[in-house]
């Protein structure tokens, strides 16, 4: 990283920082409960003469300590600048929480509750820009989320149960303290939960925006999409409804052009990229949580996909790195496992993306007669299916499914053979190779 990009992602880390402060202290001024981090520091200036602020500082300055215990000695030494710039950032952090507080937002004092709960609302949409700006700088993490990462090491637990474990800890304290010293339970209220809910997905739903800072952080794509010692390959890429026979559409193209076919078979490929069991890859790689609320509870916002600590996450960044090597190598067919984003920075004379969809007269009738599902249960089985594949494709992507802008060519197999489709694919692959 060259240093001029260096400064320029500190600058956007260093804004995002004074977001989060700024955004914590509206939440706090909605007075319905503040976020859970930062319900300690609230609680505790409310029977002190300290502010929220400044204990903000004392309690990251335990944490950074607390880091430093769960790591080693050599983890230390290779870590010490992270560990380092976590100080100026705490103090930054903590100072611009009081600045908002006691000049900014002095006017701020909602007594109806409708106007509390609106600037509770936008309280946490400030906060999700910031994180998400945190995000996209992508050279530090707050203190707070980087000890979360750490006890996740040590523990060797999932990131998300291990935040949620933290934050409820956080809040337990709060509530201890507000029980002994102010005989009542001050600072954790709705507020606190609705917090804890919608800042994360709304962070997920701002990071596809910030690709406007692409140029002026002078990101580059990775090595493997820009220097090649040898023409790209052409690789077909079939993103497909349930009931659409896109996989039978994807083997038929790799048969007719003599290339490989790749579906089931990136599943080992994974497993060996990434040391997941194989059928955990099965089981996961398509989708997400099929309980959403816990999925949104327990996601890992505030790292960049390639550094989170979650499983799927995980799961994502290694089948990304096997598609990308593959795509690299050899012209070749591959199903789904959003392919068609993973290749969005290889040059568009040698990806063809193909959107493969279909009625829902000719789905049912695919699924019953080529899948053997039950006549009573395609519908339901068609519309689950589609709703995973649809909300793992938008989560990792940020993109709308199916959206024909993203695509070479949208095939209805339903008012075509898949002989046809199949035509339709070969022809534009041979124009392009």
């Amino acid at each position: 990283m060259s240093r001029k990009e260096l400064v320029r992602r500190y600058t956007l880390f260093i804004g995002s920082v004074l977001v989060n402060a700024f955004s914590i202290a509206v939440i706090t001024k909605a007075l319905l409960g503040t976020s859970p981090i930062s319900s300690v520091p609230y609680v505790l200036s409310l029977f002190t003469p300290y502010t929220m602020g400044q204990y903000t500082i004392y309690m990251n300055l335990l944490f950074i300590l607390l880091e430093m215990a769960m790591m080693k000695k050599q983890e230390i030494k290779e870590k010490r600048y992270e560990l380092m710039s976590q100080v100026p950032i705490t103090l930054c952090f903590g100072l611009f929480i009081d600045v908002s507080m006691h000049v900014l937002l002095t006017w701020l004092n909602p007594t109806y509750y409708l106007a509390q709960i609106l600037t509770l609302l936008v309280g946490c949409f400030l906060l999700g820009l910031g994180i998400s700006l945190e995000v996209k700088a992508n050279v530090a993490m707050v203190t707070g989320e980087y000890l979360v990462q750490i006890i996740s090491k040590f523990v060797r637990h999932e990131f998300g149960f291990v935040k949620v474990c933290f934050d409820v800890t956080l809040v337990t304290i709060s509530c201890i303290l507000s029980l002994c010293f102010l005989h009542g339970i001050e600072g954790v209220r709705e507020g606190t939960v609705v917090a804890a809910l919608i800042v994360g997905p709304i962070s997920h739903f701002l990071m596809p925006y910030w690709h406007i800072f692409d140029k002026w952080l002078c990101v580059t794509p990775p090595k493997e999409a820009t220097v090649h010692d040898k023409p790209y390959p052409v690789v077909i890429t079939i993103t497909r409804e349930y009931g659409s026979g896109g996989r039978l559409l994807g083997e038929m193209v790799a048969k007719a052009l003599n290339i490989k076919s790749y579906d089931k078979e990136l599943i080992a490929m994974v497993a060996q990229e990434s040391r997941l069991p194989e059928k955990y890859i099965a089981d996961n790689e398509q989708k997400v949580s099929s309980n959403y609320l816990m999925h949104i509870i327990m996601q890992d916002y505030e790292a960049p996909i390639e550094k989170s600590l979650s499983s799927r996450d995980a799961l994502f960044v290694s089948q990304s790195r096997v598609i990308r090597k593959i795509a690299a190598e050899e012209s070749c067919v591959i199903i789904g496992r959003c392919s068609d984003y993973i290749l969005k920075d290889f040059p568009d004379t040698s990806v063809i993306r193909v959107f493969c969809y279909t009625n829902p007269e000719d789905a049912c009738r695919r699924c019953t007669e080529d899948y053997h599902v039950s006549p009573d249960n395609v519908q339901s089985e068609i519309a689950s299916i589609n709703r995973t594949r649809i909300s793992h494709y938008q989560y990792f992507t940020g993109r709308k499914w199916g959206d024909p802008h993203y695509y070479n060519l949208m095939v209805n197999t339903g008012s075509m053979s898949l002989q046809t489709a199949c035509d339709l694919i070969v022809r534009l692959y041979k124009e392009k190779a």
